[in-house]
């Protein structure tokens, strides 16, 4: 018996059990056994149906309020949370910025008298702009240091047979889970011309003639204390950068030694035009961090960011004027212009970066 159109043989451990089909649905016939109900399996279908629809379109035929339920359940607390914590306190302190207090604690409005007198009167523009000049060559040191050095040895540990990666890693990323305190008075400790080890370590290497007191010195105590934050949180850009050269396709890397290109042509023709964008955010967490930089400086040299405030920056300028010091009383309100004034620095860089730098990479990753 040979199948048609109207019939069709199944088999069944060598037997035939003919199904007869109308409109391409398969209808047990006289001789066959019955079929599950249609029932569980539409639905069935229907579960399915439903699970292979994207999960924005679910939510978008719920109805108003039960949509509006889901959002108050997984957004409400992220949204408080960060409202109390982040939100609430710039709105104050940019509040805060346009008062100002007389000498029995009562607060009138100026408007923005703070800010002029913080950038026009010599009182208090001279150290602002000495802070602020600071805070961009110790954001300096660290592009032009700590990232292409993070770039390098991501490349290094990316390298294929390279033994011992992980002890590498370790060892690299540890200064980063060290307190800040700690960092900055062990290398004061180093670094002291007193009972420091490196003037003996450098004479033991016949350099000793290269040792002075880098922290005590106005010229150099900046660019040390760059270089120990450098050391410390080096390994910050390397772990991202390893991680986004572990995400290059292998394929690129064996076409490229194919074609007979080397470790190094690789690396730069290859992977580090495809790991930019990393590069590009990497920069401005940096310039972010550098920013609101504070505990390093404090912890070596104090509140004052000696010698002669060479080392203050804008996070001890802004600690000593709402806080006051043994120079001089705390002003609050001039201390939250200061605040305000350091957001709208970091607000305009992040701009930059997402309208200038953040457009072109992406056209070039295009």
């Amino acid at each position: 018996m040979t199948p048609t159109l109207s019939s069709h043989f199944c088999g069944e451990r060598g037997r035939a059990r003919p199904l007869a089909f109308d409109n391409c649905r398969a209808t047990p016939s006289a001789h066959s056994s019955p079929l599950p109900p249609q029932t569980g399996r539409g639905k069935t279908r229907r579960r399915i149906s439903d699970m292979s629809e994207p999960v924005s379109h679910i939510v978008a035929q719920m109805p108003r309020g039960k949509r509006a339920g889901l959002l108050l359940l997984f957004l409400g607390p992220a949204v408080a949370i960060y409202t109390l914590f982040s939100i609430y306190p710039l709105i104050a302190t940019m509040g805060l910025s346009t008062y100002t207090s007389d000498s029995s604690g009562a607060r009138h409005f100026v408007g923005l008298a703070n800010f002029e007198a913080l950038l026009g009167d010599a009182l208090w523009s001279k150290p602002f702009w000495n802070a602020f000049g600071n805070n961009l060559i110790f954001f300096a040191v660290h592009m032009c240091v700590q990232n292409p050095i993070g770039i390098a040895l991501a490349g290094l540990l990316s390298l294929p047979g390279l033994k011992l990666k992980g002890l590498y890693r370790t060892v690299m990323f540890l200064p980063t889970m060290l307190s800040v305190v700690i960092v900055g008075f062990s290398w004061n400790l180093i670094l002291s011309p007193l009972w420091g080890v490196a003037a003996g370590a450098l004479k033991a290497v016949g350099l000793g003639s290269l040792f002075a007191p880098w922290l005590g010195l106005e010229s150099s105590a900046l660019v040390t204390l760059s270089l120990i934050s450098v050391w410390q949180f080096v390994g910050i850009p390397m772990m991202l950068i390893y991680a986004a050269l572990l995400n290059i396709p292998e394929e690129l890397i064996d076409a490229a030694r194919v074609d007979g290109l080397g470790h190094f042509r690789i690396f730069f023709h290859i992977k580090l035009p495809l790991v930019l964008p990393t590069i590009g955010l990497i920069s401005v967490l940096t310039f972010v961090a550098n920013f609101n930089a504070f505990d390093l400086i404090y912890s070596v040299k104090g509140a004052l960011a000696g010698p002669n405030f060479a080392t203050d920056i804008l996070g001890t300028f802004f600690y000593r004027t709402f806080f006051g010091n043994q120079l001089q009383l705390g002003n609050p309100t001039m201390g939250a212009a200061v605040a305000t004034v350091m957001f709208f620095i970091i607000l305009v860089g992040v701009c930059l970066y997402l309208f200038l730098v953040q457009r072109r990479i992406r056209r070039y990753a295009l």
